[in-house]
């Protein structure tokens, strides 16, 4: 066995350190993890480790218990173990010694200080007959990312029950932050404080889920958008899952997580080796340094879609199942001259598929309903100068199909009985090599036939009992592997085409879908008073970039609230702009609005989709307000949405954070399409109402009108003073937004 490894590894970017710990052969323990200390030596991590040593609890074990990255029982630890598994009750209890050390590539051993690196650790525990190999990341961004491999070495099969990875945390992170939610109201946030004991988000639903915990954070107490020290905690997983905070009795604080397997699910058979998922660490000062270090994360791949994507118009809610070739192409030409440059079809195009309950996982074109293919749509969407996309759900199944007549050992079930319907469909096995390549061949027969650049990928139920044929053993873990290889597999054979995760909405949002999805589905429900709250908080993991955000129809499919363009438009331009509304219906008059938002979007893409985040926390919960500022601090937009009646009559004086404080700004309002309804312009705008323009009857439905006074509209003020200081409020009607922009000159 080569000696153990005795080291001192230290990581710095971007304001952000990590220091690990080594000595003695011992699993890597983290020692900071958060604010950048500066440049440290060996003596200097020395101390700090012998600083963190905690005395001896009473009636605790005689050596103080040591937290490593994968949380050892056998130290003494009496929290959530890393590693739970064993061979029929052997080997519970491992006993990991490091052997081998390597920083980006290079074998290392003493002291080690980098800036953004990859750490490799191998260690083992001959008793057992296990072998651990843990990778652990400082990103260019400043995220920490962590994955462990491990190996069956013994002689016998191993079953593994759980593998979590834990970071530490400080004792003034005293307050927990994560998400709950349900579908049609995706990631809404829940506050609690980090007392003694276990704080557990499972998610047991095959996917990752609308009420998932999404990023797990502890910070100081009181900590918003733009302040107080926060760390954050994801695992990047789209199956079965854990996140957890965990305080124990001695004072010690950890977030953590990683795959839930089902009972049985995994067994190692000698030479075999499982590889968790990432657990991914943000820390910051305030919710949105947190956001923006996974934002300039998934920005920096190279496989990351562009701020330039195209405006989408999705045909669901104006035709359901309704697929008519002549009202399609209608919806076509309205979007072509809208703006619009790409078009989607949705559920309904294939199979015996005329509602939810049949043909599902039956992917050909329907003959009844499309007797020439989808050429003719396809053909003149294309003609139209758009892209055309179509809707899949790979991973279902309706029992009314072929697919389930033909093959019902491909339905996951156990205990020979079918799981509970869940919108009349089940679950089709992908990790079933024979059906995987039958779902497979089909899809990419429909890709080779028509030129399709986008998939909406969709995943409308849980996956409950999902075992496989014939003994019933679960399935879930193989099951989100074969999605992720069918994805690459897809792509691979057409290069350049985009996937949407979409899963009954936004119950499928995670970094382990984003490494080959281009963008979310952030919920079913397109009400622009609920998506203002979801894209706020889906924000807080994924870039504007990657959120499906859509203009709704004036009367919510979902909510049934009706709602003025003005705040259905300004809601969705923060994220990937689309249209989900039937275009047949508007007035000119509503057309040549859409037409206005849509040259404003594009206008503005670049920063809308590539600018930092920034959110405020208002003094009125009657009001949301956010924005973009572009990473030179050149520009930025940023949104004042009134959501309820505000409790005064003004507010006062806006704040525009995220500028640079040394740079003079011009702020002005950006007019688009009409007024929001109620508005009363400052003084420091520049315009007024033009009142000449307006009826009597202001119950009448008609917009106010405004004309500028000057020659130019806004103000020129420092940074620091519109951050501080700030400007006027503009006082509007509930559900109604106003807009800025930010130039520096």
């Amino acid at each position: 066995m080569p000696e153990p490894v005795n080291a001192y590894v230290v990581l710095r970017a971007e304001e952000v350190c990590v220091v690990l710990d080594l000595a003695a052969g011992r699993l890597p323990a983290v020692v900071h993890w958060g604010a950048d200390l500066g440049a440290l030596g060996r003596d200097d991590v020395e101390a700090m480790v012998l600083g963190a040593v905690p005395p001896i609890a009473p009636n605790a074990v005689d050596e103080p218990a040591r937290v490593a990255l994968l949380p050892e029982h056998h130290t003494g630890w009496v929290g959530r173990p890393g590693l739970s598994g064993s061979r029929g009750g052997r080997d519970w209890s491992a006993r990991f010694t490091t052997t081998s050390l390597s920083v980006d590539g290079a074998p290392a051993s003493g002291f080690v200080s980098s800036g953004a690196g990859v750490v490799e650790v191998a260690a083992t525990d001959e008793v057992a007959g296990l072998e651990l190999a843990l990778t652990i990341e400082l990103t260019s961004s400043g995220l920490l990312r962590t994955r462990a491999v491990l190996t069956n070495a013994g002689a016998e099969p191993y079953q593994l029950d759980d593998l979590v990875l834990a970071y530490p945390v400080p004792a003034v992170a005293c307050e927990l932050l994560d998400f709950a939610g349900r579908w049609g109201n995706e990631r809404v946030p829940q506050r609690r404080d980090f007392s003694v004991g276990t704080h557990l988000r499972e998610g047991r639903k095959g996917r990752t889920g609308a009420d998932a915990a999404t990023v797990l954070h502890a910070g100081t107490p009181g900590f918003g958008f733009g302040s107080g020290e926060v760390w954050g905690v994801h695992v990047g997983w789209s199956g079965n899952h854990t996140h957890y905070a965990e305080r124990v009795f001695t004072g010690e604080k950890v977030l953590g997580g990683g795959e839930l397997l089902l009972p049985g699910e995994l067994v190692l058979q000698p030479g075999e080796a499982y590889r968790s998922p990432w657990l991914y660490g943000s820390y910051g000062v305030g919710l949105d340094a947190v956001a923006r270090r996974f934002h300039r994360f998934l920005r920096a791949r190279p496989n990351h879609p562009s701020a330039d994507r195209p405006v989408t118009i999705n045909v669901w809610e104006a035709v359901y199942f309704d697929h008519s070739l002549q009202p399609l192409l209608e919806l076509a030409e309205k979007a072509a001259v809208a703006g619009i440059e790409r078009y989607v079809l949705d559920d309904g195009w294939f199979g015996s598929r005329r509602d939810d309950g049949a043909g599902l996982g039956d992917w050909v074109v329907s003959p009844e309903v499309w007797p020439d293919g989808l050429h003719p749509l396809v053909d003149r969407v294309r003609g139209l100068g758009m892209q055309f996309g179509l809707w899949f759900e790979p991973e279902m199944v309706n029992l009314d199909s072929d697919v389930a007549r033909a093959h019902p050992e491909w339905i996951m079930a156990t205990g020979g009985r079918l799981p509970v319907p869940s919108r009349r469909q089940q679950v089709i096995n992908l990790g079933i090599d024979e059906c995987y390549a039958h779902v497979r061949d089909q899809i990419l027969a429909i890709l080779d036939e028509y030129e399709i650049s986008y998939i909406k990928w969709d995943h409308n139920r849980d996956l409950i009992d999902a075992g496989t044929w014939p003994d019933g053993r679960p399935g879930v873990h193989a099951q989100t592997l074969a999605t992720y290889r069918l994805m690459d597999e897809l792509k691979a054979a057409h290069p350049g085409l985009e996937i949407e995760s979409c899963s009954s909405g936004g119950a499928r949002v995670d970094l382990g879908v984003l490494e080959r999805a281009d963008r979310v589905w952030v919920s079913d429900c397109i009400d622009p008073l609920e998506r203002q709250s979801m894209l706020r908080w889906t924000t807080q993991l994924v870039p504007p970039e990657m959120l499906g955000s859509h203009i709704a129809s004036g009367i919510s499919h979902t909510t049934g609230r009706s709602h003025d363009l003005n705040f259905r438009a300004a809601t969705a331009l923060f994220g990937h702009l689309g249209v989900e509304w039937d275009l047949r219906s508007a007035t000119p008059a509503e057309l040549g609005e859409l037409t206005e938002w849509i040259a404003f979007y594009k206008a503005n893409r670049d920063l809308l989709l590539g600018g930092d985040l920034v959110r405020l926390d208002a003094s009125d919960d009657a009001l949301l307000a956010g924005g973009v500022v572009a990473p030179d601090g050149s520009r930025a937009i940023y949104s004042f949405a009134a959501v309820a009646t505000v409790t005064t009559s003004l507010l006062g004086r806006l704040r525009f954070p995220g500028l640079d404080p040394s740079r003079r700004y011009r702020v002005q309002p950006a007019l688009v399409g009409h007024a929001p309804s109620g508005i009363h312009p400052p003084r420091w705008w520049g315009v007024e109402r033009d009142l000449s323009r307006e009826i009597a009857d202001v119950s009448g439905g008609r917009a106010p009108s405004l004309r500028r006074t000057g020659a130019e509209a806004g103000v020129v003020l420092p940074g620091a003073v519109l951050a501080s200081s700030g400007l006027m409020d503009a006082p509007v009607n509930p559900d109604h937004v106003v807009l800025y922009l930010v130039d520096a000159v």
